[in-house]
């Protein structure tokens, strides 16, 4: 009997080592390659732990459940992840997940964010879930006074399914379905500056749509009565509103430079504005901006007729996208007798204004 019992040994144990590896390639095949870092041993440990929770790992706890937010924290630890994940409802086995994330590695590349977790999502789901804390939506930002090339040019990394180009694309030719877009050529100036939600899945034409539509939602009546009191068309109040826009750089100063600009118009004088030339000039290379400054004399001569300081009147078309602010000083301006202004320099942003022209030499800086 004696003879027999190393054979006997030796039977066992190679019948242990065949199950075990026989238990790490049935965790293998259900729940993939075990992560690198863990040792042999550890491998083992962990593939018989999944073997043995079997179902619990692909099983929801609740079929059908509606999605709840779970917020992971910055530099929250796995183990705290993992209760609250449980005391929420949110998994059906606290340690069935740990051990899952520890195996797979997944535990070692949870993302901080916002989710929407169900318990109609498996531990295998949520687990995987959590590697990316990319929203479905996307938080997208138009600038008060941007033209539509740099609403543009702040796609590539906004997330949203919309390229440049599309953009650029739609905006020239986006349908002419409201009123107040009455002899507009394009979209410029009717892409209202403000904090959009949107869905990442947002695709060109639906956003120039969205920023359209919002600025439809902003023209009340009472600034369409304060343009007709101007004696301005919507899209002529919106074209002088963008360029006021472009020169306030203090809001509380908007209505009395819209003044500036709306006692021009009613004596026929030229509006010598400098945001129609720099829209004029377009992209400048050198200073990598949409908006050149300082404008030299030869600036100042670029034949276009946007270029109110050859051009009387109001250019053609708005020089860039203007906000509710500059909408209202246009329709309620201040009541003032100017028809000069230059920046102060003191570099507060804040301008003198005057009445002559005269006036406005004697307020250069020195």
């Amino acid at each position: 009997m004696r003879r027999f019992l190393p054979f006997v040994v030796i039977a066992v144990v190679l019948a242990c080592i065949i199950g075990l590896f026989a238990v790490s390639a049935s965790a293998a095949q259900s729940y993939g390659p075990p992560a690198s870092s863990l040792g042999p041993l550890q491998v083992i440990q962990y593939s018989a732990k999944l073997v043995w929770y079997d179902g619990l790992l692909t099983r929801p706890l609740s079929v059908g459940a509606p999605e709840r937010s779970f917020t992971v924290q910055q530099n929250e630890s796995v183990g705290s992840i993992v209760n609250r994940l449980a005391e929420s409802g949110l998994i059906v086995d606290a340690s069935a997940f740990r051990d899952y994330l520890i195996y797979t590695g997944l535990d070692t590349s949870i993302q901080a964010g916002d989710y929407k977790l169900s318990p109609a999502m498996s531990i295998v789901d949520i687990a995987r879930a959590m590697q990316d804390a990319t929203p479905a939506d996307v938080t997208f930002v138009v600038l008060p006074g941007w033209r539509m090339e740099e609403i543009a040019l702040s796609l590539p990394t906004s997330g949203l399914d919309a390229t440049p180009e599309a953009f650029i694309a739609a905006a020239l030719s986006t349908p002419r379905s409201f009123d107040f877009m009455e002899g507009a050529a394009t979209a410029e100036g009717f892409l209202y500056p403000d904090v959009y939600i949107l869905p990442r899945e947002t695709n060109a034409r639906q956003l120039v749509e969205t920023l359209v539509r919002n600025f439809s939602l902003h023209l009340t009546i009472d600034l369409r009565d304060g343009f007709a009191r101007q004696g301005l068309t919507v899209y002529q109040a919106v074209t002088l509103a963008s360029i006021v826009a472009r020169e306030a750089v203090r809001e509380d100063e908007t209505p009395t430079i819209a003044s500036v600009y709306l006692n021009r118009l009613k004596i026929k004088m030229k509006l010598d504005a400098d945001p129609t030339v720099q829209y004029a000039l377009g992209f400048n290379s050198v200073q990598k901006t949409w908006w050149t400054n300082p404008l030299s004399l030869d600036d100042l001569k670029i034949d276009s007729p946007f270029n109110t300081y050859l051009y009387e009147g109001l250019p053609p078309a708005p020089v860039g996208n203007p906000d509710l602010n500059s909408l209202r000083a246009v329709a309620f301006p201040a009541d003032t007798t100017y028809y000069f202004f230059r920046a102060k320099c003191d570099g507060s942003g804040y301008h003198i204004f005057s009445e002559t022209l005269d006036q406005q030499i004697q307020n250069a800086c020195p």
